[in-house]
């Protein structure tokens, strides 16, 4: 789960960390009080949305060459015009895509006197199974290109988990970021803050681009992304609260409610599979065969007929799906459990696009009866590769 800048700051801020005043912006009306509690005289006006890039983004409603979606200001008037630009419009970044999403929300904060910026980033390393530190002196706007670029000017430090951080640690990323005076002292402090931070509060990712030295030699967080890992929210009520679900997927949303596994994709056709590694080969087979998936999307093992209803109704809510591949090999999950709920889902729904069904093992004979007695307008396939083939030439015609 994501949450906002502004929310991310505040939970750091709570462990200590040095972040600039800010005031969230939900109305035009919030200005006022934005201003008069923040002196000035620069302010940075920040959309709100769950995306990398912001600064260098476009506005899809505004003239190609007007700011993007970070806007320092120098006066109140600007301020208020900037508010006024960006709020209720569509922001477009690298990582939205070419829809962009909506800025529904505004960050204010007091602007800053930057000498450095840096990168840093905490995130757990699953080549070696640790809490790591990924830091680089190059921070900013550019850090992609960094990495693809220079990657030699990003170092990784890895946490001993029965150590936990310490001070070898601090002085190891102090020296990769070139730190001095008092800023090499705040930031020791502060690597060790962020550090508690992440571990309790269940974190996946927390993200500081910039994380920058000021003028008068101290450090702060300008920034702040933060990622939880959803398994572990239930320990976090505070955390969840958070939960903006206006960003997320709506179909994404429906399917948590069913317990189901699925993420929107860019493609072209509906899969549903039981099984992460068998609903991975699926994609990748469709792939194959010159299409794309537009999910992914496992039933589970134990999937009962609502539960694959509800999936099959999602898949078919999607307008990109031109198609749909149903691909279940039955171990613990049978297959006249998922020809019951397709049957029920189509009668519920209608079927407007090609449907492919492979069926085996587990009540394999029973599934296909079900299907072949049912008004259900089927294409069945005999083994996954026939699925893929069948379903790719009926999309494309």
């Amino acid at each position: 789960m994501n949450i906002h800048e502004y929310q991310a700051k505040a939970v750091l801020k709570e462990f200590g960390a040095p972040v600039a005043d800010g005031v969230p912006i939900f109305t035009e009306a919030d200005v006022d009080k934005a201003l008069a509690a923040l002196p000035g005289p620069v302010w940075v006006v920040k959309s709100q949305i769950h995306a990398g890039g912001r600064g260098k983004g476009k506005f899809k409603e505004l003239a190609e060459d007007a700011k993007g979606g970070v806007r320092v200001s120098f006066s109140e008037e600007e301020v208020r015009a900037n508010v006024k630009e960006m709020l209720g419009n569509t922001l477009v970044t690298k990582q939205t895509g070419p829809a962009g999403k909506q800025v529904n929300r505004l960050y204010i904060e007091d602007g800053a006197d930057i000498d450095r910026e840096l990168y840093l980033s905490i995130l757990v390393d699953r080549e070696t199974g640790r809490v790591s530190f990924v830091i680089s002196t190059e921070g900013g706007m550019d850090i992609e290109g960094v990495a693809e670029e220079t990657p030699e000017k990003i170092h990784t430090v890895a946490i001993d988990p029965l150590a936990g951080f310490t001070n070898g640690d601090a002085l190891k990323l102090v020296e990769a970021l070139q730190l001095g005076g008092n800023a090499a002292v705040e930031a020791k402090e502060l690597f060790e803050i962020l550090y508690r931070a992440f571990t309790a509060k269940d974190m996946s990712l927390l993200e500081i681009n910039p994380l920058i030295t000021t003028k008068d030699d101290h450090i702060k967080v300008l920034d702040a992304k933060v990622s939880f890992d959803g398994n572990a929210l239930f320990r976090h009520a505070d955390m969840f609260a958070l939960r903006d679900e206006t960003e997320e997927d709506a179909k994404e949303i429906e399917a948590a409610k069913h317990d189901l596994a699925y993420i929107a994709l860019d493609g072209e056709i509906g899969c549903m599979v039981n099984g992460a590694g068998l609903a991975m080969a699926t994609m990748d087979i469709i792939n194959l065969y010159g299409a794309s998936p537009a999910n992914f999307l496992d039933v589970g093992g134990g999937a009962t007929t609502e539960k694959v209803t509800a999936a099959f109704k999602i898949i078919t809510s999607d307008p990109q799906v031109k198609g749909i591949l149903v691909n279940i090999f039955g171990g613990i999950m049978r297959c006249d459990v998922i020809a019951e709920g397709v049957v029920t889902a189509v009668k519920e729904v209608g079927l407007k696009v090609p449907l492919v069904v492979r069926l085996e093992g587990t009540k394999v004979e029973e599934g296909k009866k079900i299907l072949n007695q049912s008004d259900v307008d089927v294409v069945a396939a005999d083994d996954l590769d026939d699925a893929a083939q069948k379903i790719v030439a009926a999309v494309r015609g």
